[in-house]
């Protein structure tokens, strides 16, 4: 039986900054932290409250793998952003940079986004043996219907005796 998590709720001052939340804030609030790698900003743009992010994240498993999966995304995004001005520079004018903190900051994340990529990888593989398993069991079940229709015609002996 799947562990149950204690439900919290949020704290009347929590739920005023959230007046006019739409019930599309989820979606605003991981693609926004797939940008930004932010929860904070995330939240923001959603209208809701960091808090409810959080709550919502303990609460609800969809969300908690839609949330890694987002956060996965961001570093790719900051690890090729990091890559571009690697090897191509910034020009004067450019917003600030610091290579060496995003370097740093990918080195911490990189078993966080290992272990996400992995998990990726094996509901990807799960889903492969699935349906294999599937298309063998119709195989097999049409074999099955196709030699009992042959022993009735008389067709083939059961070579199961």
């Amino acid at each position: 039986m799947p562990k149950r998590t204690k439900r919290t709720k949020l704290r009347p001052e929590q739920k005023a900054t959230e007046r006019g939340l739409t019930r599309h804030w989820r979606g605003l609030f991981l693609e926004t932290l797939a940008e930004t790698s932010n929860v904070s900003e995330a939240a923001r743009v959603s209208g809701a409250s960091p808090s409810r992010a959080y709550k919502l994240r303990r609460e609800n498993t969809e969300f908690r793998k839609n949330w890694g999966a987002a956060l996965l995304e961001g570093y790719e995004h900051l690890e090729m952003e990091t890559l571009e001005r690697l090897r191509f520079g910034t020009s004067p004018d450019d917003r600030k940079f610091d290579i060496p903190n995003a370097l740093r900051l990918l080195t911490v994340h990189r078993e966080s986004a290992a272990k996400e990529k992995a998990r990726r990888g094996k509901r990807d593989k799960d889903a492969v043996l699935a349906s294999l398993n599937a298309k063998l069991d119709r195989m097999r079940e049409r074999k099955a219907a196709t030699q009992l229709l042959l022993t009735h015609e008389g067709k083939v002996h059961d070579d199961r005796d």
